[in-house]
């Protein structure tokens, strides 16, 4: 399968009316909604089956977006019911990365296609010589679902069983990651980039391409954005009338989809977290499997430390890329100086994308605190302001930091330590590097 040039980039001729129900895309802040329902899931054992009897039960369309596709194991149970779905009339568009599923057979491809789901590759890499466009280094990291329009799935889970690794291959113990199924108008902008993506993967250009086109008359985008104001963030497209009931709406959930893409959002998601750790006022965790984060982030970190905050980090303990874990070790040193407590995941690889303030807040989706995420990655995060869902998840990552080791300070050589200077040197040429070739520029 491939990819179509992109088409030239005309003169938008849509109406600012038509762009109304995607105004959310206009605020480069959360838009949170209240009257939404989130379920935490861990891990694929508890994903796939409640992503399988929802798409068995999809009576109008599934869209899904995801990084990596492996057949192998507990995720099949979802590829066969996407073409369950598919042979019954349900409309089925599934868009996946050419990078994180390129190791998926053809066979499985045209299975698919046969049952009647509507495939597209987003940005395959045909011949070696593609990694010289700059594109290709910006990847589709998104993991969403959604079906009927009413429930969505999102986090940091792919479809591939949590035992299975493509690199390491099978393991004893599963994976630590998180996802949430939630219903309610958060699920309408998490359709939209869904949609987005796959029009993006098919034509060459989405919806988005007008908002950069609008973006140069400040009158239009103004009144769009006035709009918003007005109407809020719909249920579905076709239940107009629950609208005033949504935008009134104060009770729990409250929530927001937060999207990192490379037009108008590009840092909307990182200054959510940015934001958060500034206003914590007891505690704040993070979970990721690579750490690299700015030097805000990091800033942030710091000062909440030192406004007597608990902060932890539970980072890989067992690394899957020798390099991200170096990256991340090489902080070490200067974090725990400032009193932020460190934690090395154990009993396998960690890949969950988790950050918790305050028994109040929290975010769980598909980005992680480094370069890739933050300036390059297509990425996509569920923000939740409800303290029974957030107490739930600080519950379960109690059990995780239970099962980690806490890096001693001793252990980590300070940020004076020659060893560590050299280290912290190549990293730092090897993200520089990778920015680079991926057309990034600006300070890290």
């Amino acid at each position: 399968m491939t990819e179509r040039p992109a088409q030239p980039q005309a003169e938008s001729t849509v109406s600012d009316e038509a762009l109304a129900p995607l105004a959310w895309y206009a605020q480069r802040r959360p838009v949170y909604t209240g009257g939404n329902v989130a379920t935490l899931l861990q891990g694929g054992r508890e994903l796939f089956p409640a992503l399988r009897d929802r798409i068995d039960r999809a009576r109008h369309t599934v869209w899904m977006a995801v990084y990596i596709v492996s057949p192998e194991g507990q995720s099949s149970t979802v590829l066969q019911a996407l073409m369950r779905a598919a042979r019954r009339g349900v409309d089925v568009h599934v868009v996946v990365d050419g990078v994180g599923s390129r190791e998926a057979s053809p066979q499985l491809w045209q299975s698919m296609e046969q049952a009647g789901v509507k495939l597209a590759i987003y940005r395959p890499l045909h011949r070696l010589w593609s990694i010289l466009d700059a594109g290709q280094w910006r990847r589709m990291h998104l993991k969403l679902c959604v079906v009927d329009e009413r429930a969505a799935f999102i986090g940091g889970i792919n479809l591939i069983d949590d035992h299975y690794d493509l690199t390491h291959g099978w393991s004893d113990t599963p994976r630590l990651d998180y996802a949430v199924e939630a219903q309610g108008p958060v699920v309408t902008p998490m359709l939209h980039t869904i949609k987005a993506m796959w029009t993006r993967a098919k034509v060459g250009r989405d919806w988005r391409d007008d908002w950069v086109h609008l973006a140069q008359d400040p009158n239009k985008l103004q009144h769009l954005r006035e709009m918003w104001q007005r109407a809020r963030l719909r249920l579905t497209p076709h239940e107009q009338s629950q609208l005033s009931a949504a935008e009134a709406d104060d009770r729990p959930m409250r929530c927001a989809f937060v999207l990192r893409d490379n037009l108008r959002q590009r840092r909307t998601i990182e200054l959510a977290a940015l934001q958060a750790i500034l206003q914590a006022k007891e505690c704040v965790d993070i979970v990721t499997p690579y750490f690299y984060p700015r030097r805000a982030l990091k800033r942030a970190l710091k000062q909440a430390a030192a406004r007597g905050i608990r902060v932890r980090l539970l980072l890989q303990g067992k690394l899957d890329y020798r390099i991200a874990g170096m990256a991340a070790q090489v902080l070490y040193g200067e974090l725990q100086s400032q009193g932020i407590r460190i934690y090395e995941y154990q009993p396998a690889f960690l890949h969950a994308k988790v950050l918790c303030v305050d028994q109040q807040w929290a975010t769980i989706g598909s980005s992680n605190l480094d370069p890739l995420s933050l300036l390059l990655n297509l990425e996509g995060n569920l923000l939740v302001r409800d303290a029974p869902f957030v107490a739930a998840l600080s519950e379960k990552l109690a059990s995780d930091f239970a099962l980690s080791r806490e890096v001693p300070p001793s252990a980590s050589p300070g940020a004076g330590n020659w060893r560590t200077r050299w280290k912290r040197r190549w990293v730092a040429f090897v993200a520089k590097a990778y920015l680079w070739m991926a057309g990034a520029t600006g300070r890290y």
